[in-house]
């Protein structure tokens, strides 16, 4: 069931932002009155769809097909992804994208990443103004760090609490962290009520990448949070509130410990020590190779105290745009690790995508996860890659800067070539994932 309800989840946030990258194209395109042949959310390869229709009088057919692989919208005189030539050999009509004057072509084109943007924004406000924002003070953190062999080798200790990047104070315990050390020179950190400064390596995100381990995590009690209906963990009847002291009769009580063995044990049975209520009990579980015993556990900010913002529909209007802002800057920096060996070797595909959702229903991680691959999906289709909306894009710089168009037959081959290398990176990024699953 939680496997299911992450296929859903992920499918969900797909369709949205698909639809509203494609509607970024096709408003611009209507509004600058290029027609709009086809508006389709998944692919009806070989002309097949789950639905379709077209309103009367509308030049425009709208649809959902059987691939769900992404989307498309099908505008009139362009060279697409379709490599449908028909009548572009002939002098262009007033309706058709090629006719119209460069700065509207790039309007239309950049529709797509924009609405994304927007899109981002608006959930994040969203979710500021509905949920708040609960933040975790790095003080509160304290010294429950565990540090991976890259924080260790460059001189950090467990324990040690970070507080500040080159002089700029760490306020808070939050995922932009790593990236912040990462393009910093010195890390200080508080240990046994001391300030120590520790230089942080070059290479020093190429290094956690190859590691393959989290650089740091909370050493926290191993309680139980939620429990995945119908998982092998609610079969053994763990509860909420239960805490793992023992696995195997092997003593370990932290997560650090325990979420290791749970996956080195996947497709076996074990004996957990748990203390419910004040007493000491012994619960057997099977380990799904998938879900594992399909627990969550207790997260940081049910365990710390933690800072509550609150906010006005209108005061979460620029939250949303500063959270957006900042999570297309720290993914856009990230991007130049994928060129890297190590980088590649932690690309991940659908599966990497649909584990980032939670087992269980729950809208506030729903929404906060589809605005961050709102953000992803910006910033990957703005790349200067033919296929790509920034390959239409570099198409029309060329032609303002020269003052005429790639020819036909370039826009064609370099459509092929760029629809090449993206399958090929979907390939090897679902692979990356099929591997990491056996292993």
């Amino acid at each position: 069931m939680g496997i299911l309800l992450k296929v859903i989840q992920l499918l969900l946030a797909l369709s949205i932002l698909v639809t509203v990258h494609e509607l970024g194209h096709f408003l611009f395109a209507r509004l600058f009155k290029i027609r709009v042949d086809k508006f389709f959310l998944f692919f009806d390869v070989g002309g097949k769809a789950l639905f379709r229709f077209r309103p009367k009088r509308s030049e425009t057919e709208y649809g959902v097909g059987w691939l769900p692989l992404g989307g498309y919208c099908k505008i009139n005189g362009m060279v697409d992804e379709s490599l449908a030539l028909e009548g572009l050999e002939s002098e262009p009509k007033p309706w058709e994208f090629r006719s119209k004057p460069v700065w509207q072509r790039f309007l239309v084109m950049v529709g797509g990443v924009l609405f994304n943007v927007l899109l981002a924004m608006l959930i994040y406000g969203g979710i500021a103004y509905h949920w708040g924002v609960e933040k975790l003070p790095m003080k509160e953190v304290d010294s429950c760090l565990k540090y991976s062999s890259v924080g260790h080798q460059m001189g950090l200790q467990d324990g040690d609490l970070p507080i500040a990047v080159d002089g700029q104070e760490l306020a808070y315990f939050e995922g932009s962290i790593l990236q912040e050390i990462a393009n910093g020179e010195t890390l200080t950190v508080e240990r046994e009520g001391k300030r120590v400064e520790v230089a942080i390596p070059v290479d020093f995100m190429r290094a956690v990448l190859a590691s393959k381990e989290p650089f740091f995590a909370m050493d926290l009690p191993a309680r139980i949070d939620s429990i995945v209906p119908s998982s092998a963990g609610a079969a053994a009847g763990l509860q909420r509130g239960d805490e793992i002291i023992a696995i195997n009769g092997e003593a370990m009580d932290r997560l650090s410990l325990v979420l290791p063995k749970i996956k080195e044990l996947r497709g076996d049975t074990i004996s957990l020590s748990i203390l419910r209520g004040g007493a000491q009990e012994e619960i057997r579980s099977y380990v799904d190779k998938e879900q594992g015993v399909g627990i969550a556990f207790t997260p940081p900010t049910k365990l710390f105290k933690t800072e509550k913002l609150e906010y006005g529909l209108l005061e979460s209007i620029p939250v949303g745009v500063r959270e957006a802002g900042k999570q297309l800057n720290n993914y856009t920096d990230q991007l130049k690790y994928v060129a890297t060996p190590e980088g590649a070797q932690s690309l991940g595909g659908f599966g990497t995508l649909g584990s980032l959702f939670p087992s269980t229903i729950n809208w506030h991680a729903f929404w906060a996860m589809t605005a961050f691959l709102s953000v992803i999906l910006a910033v990957m289709n703005i790349l200067p890659i033919p296929g790509l909306d920034g390959g239409h894009i570099m198409f029309l710089i060329y032609e303002a800067i020269t003052g005429r168009a790639p020819s036909l037959k370039w826009q064609t081959r370099l459509q092929i070539f760029g629809m090449i290398l993206l399958i090929l990176l979907v390939l090897y990024a679902n692979i990356n994932d099929v591997i990491r699953f056996l292993l």
